[in-house]
C-alpha cells in the first residue's frame, strides 16, 4: 500500500480522483492506496443510491452556493468541508480474509481506524459503518465495489463547522437504531484532534509505503466531465 496525500480544487474532482483511483487498481495501473483529502470548500455528497429531494435542503445549499453531488459509493448524504478529514482505502480483497464481504470488510476497516485514534478517543463501531464516542457520531463510511479491488471512503470531524450538517441536510429517512431520532445538533461531534494529527495516526497505523504516483488525473477529468458535473447523475434520484 501506498500513499496520496492530495486534494484537488474541487469536490468533484476529488470524489472523481477516489473512483479513478479503483479503476486503476483494478486495471493493474495502481493499487492498494491510502488516500488522504480536505476539500477546500463546502459540498454536499449524496450516496449513490440516495434521493437530492428527500436529503438534502436544496434551497439552503442553492442559497449558500454549496454543491450537490453525488459519489459512486454507497451509503448517507453528508456535508465535506474544511476541517473534515476524507480518507479513501482502495484494497485488494486478498490482503487478507473476507475482504469480499462488506460487513467483514467494515469491521477490519474500521477497526484499524478506532485502534489509530485510540491514543486521543476511545471509538466505537456503531451501526453498520459509523464510528461513534459516547454514542455520538464523529465518521460516516461507505464502499464501490469492483471485481478485484473496492474503495472504502471515509470521514473524520476535526474542527468542521457542525452546524452546517443541520443547515444543508433533512433527518434521514433511514437511521440506525443508536441515533434514536435525534437530530443532527445532537448526533454529530468532532474529534478532539487536528486534521494533520489524525493523518499522522491514520499513517501510523496503516503504514503506506511510498508515494503512490502519478496521480490518474485523465480519468479524473474524463469522470468530471462525463458524471460528476451532470445533472444525470448528480440529481437522478
Amino acid at each position: 500500500m501506498t500513499l496520496l496525500d492530495l486534494t484537488l480544487p474541487s469536490p468533484a474532482e476529488n470524489l472523481a480522483l477516489d473512483e479513478a483511483l479503483l479503476v486503476a487498481a483494478e486495471e493493474d495501473t495502481g493499487g492498494e492506496v491510502l488516500r488522504l483529502w480536505e476539500v477546500p470548500t463546502y459540498a454536499v455528497v449524496v450516496g449513490s443510491g440516495g434521493s437530492v429531494s428527500i436529503d438534502v435542503n436544496t434551497a439552503a445549499c442553492a442559497a449558500d452556493g454549496v454543491p450537490v453531488l453525488r459519489r459512486a459509493s454507497g451509503g448517507g448524504t453528508v456535508v465535506l468541508g474544511p476541517r473534515c478529514l476524507c480518507f479513501s482505502l482502495v484494497m485488494s480483497y486478498q490482503a487478507v480474509p473476507r475482504l469480499n464481504e462488506i460487513p467483514a470488510s467494515n469491521r477490519y476497516i474500521l477497526g484499524r481506524v478506532v485502534r489509530a485514534l485510540a491514543p486521543a478517543v476511545a471509538a466505537v463501531v456503531e451501526g453498520t459503518s459509523d464510528l461513534a464516542v459516547g454514542g455520538v457520531k464523529f465518521s460516516g463510511n461507505s464502499q464501490q465495489r469492483k471485481r478485484r479491488f473496492f474503495l472504502h471512503h471515509g470521514t473524520l470531524l476535526c474542527g468542521f463547522d457542525l452546524a452546517r450538517v443541520s443547515k444543508y441536510l433533512h433527518r434521514p429517512e433511514r437511521q440506525p437504531d443508536y441515533r434514536r431520532d435525534r437530530p443532527h445538533a445532537e448526533f454529530v461531534t468532532n474529534l478532539p484532534l487536528t486534521v494533520e494529527e489524525a493523518k499522522r495516526l491514520l499513517v501510523a497505523e496503516w503504514k503506506p509505503e511510498g508515494e503512490y504516483a502519478p496521480a490518474p488525473l485523465e480519468k479524473v477529468r474524463e469522470l468530471v466531465a462525463e458524471k460528476y458535473t451532470r445533472d444525470e447523475w448528480n440529481r437522478r434520484r
